[in-house]
């Protein structure tokens, strides 16, 4: 892993990161990375469900960091689509390679995708408190459009808020 001056991983050259249409034979490796990252996390028989949606669309991230390593899980962004509005449903980084540019790779992948469908918007939900994601999707191109109150549970603690945040796609 390539790190700066003073010591924080650097931004990867996105030719070392592939994104992998993720369908339901990808939804244990989801799982896993989903189990990493929240509490609590979506089960496999909840992903496979979900990824067999016609409406579905989903990517892995694999990294290559360096022209010799071998391909490894970095991140996942699940989403749907509805009519011509999709849904980023889930999106997540593992410790190891977040603040390296993959989760605006997977964002990115996600809109071309479901632009491709004839979606014009997509919407996703940010805990309020969540000031990293909240600019990465401001860097995006989204906005806030809503608030949800306590929609996020925290185990053992109160509710979280959400920001609704959209992006259109018809620019």
């Amino acid at each position: 892993m390539t790190t700066t001056a003073t010591g924080k991983a650097s931004r990867l050259d996105p030719k070392f990161i592939s994104l992998v249409w993720a369908g339901p034979e990808r939804a244990a490796e989801i799982a896993e990375m989903h189990r990493a990252l929240f509490n609590p996390a979506w089960t496999e028989s909840s992903l496979v469900e979900m990824l067999a949606h016609p409406g579905s669309t989903a990517f892995l991230a694999r990294v290559r960091d360096g022209i010799d390593a071998l391909p490894e899980p970095a991140g996942f962004v699940v989403g749907q689509i509805a009519a011509d509005e999709a849904e980023v449903l889930s999106i997540g980084v593992l410790p190891r390679w977040q603040r390296r540019g993959i989760g605006k790779v997977l964002v990115e992948g996600l809109a071309r995708a479901v632009k491709r469908a004839e979606a014009k918007r997509v919407f996703l939900e940010v805990a309020a408190d969540n000031q990293a994601a909240f600019e990465l999707y401001r860097g995006l191109g989204f906005t806030a459009v809503g608030m949800r109150k306590g929609y996020y549970d925290q185990p053992g603690g109160q509710p979280k808020d959400a920001l609704v945040l959209a992006l259109p796609l018809d620019r």
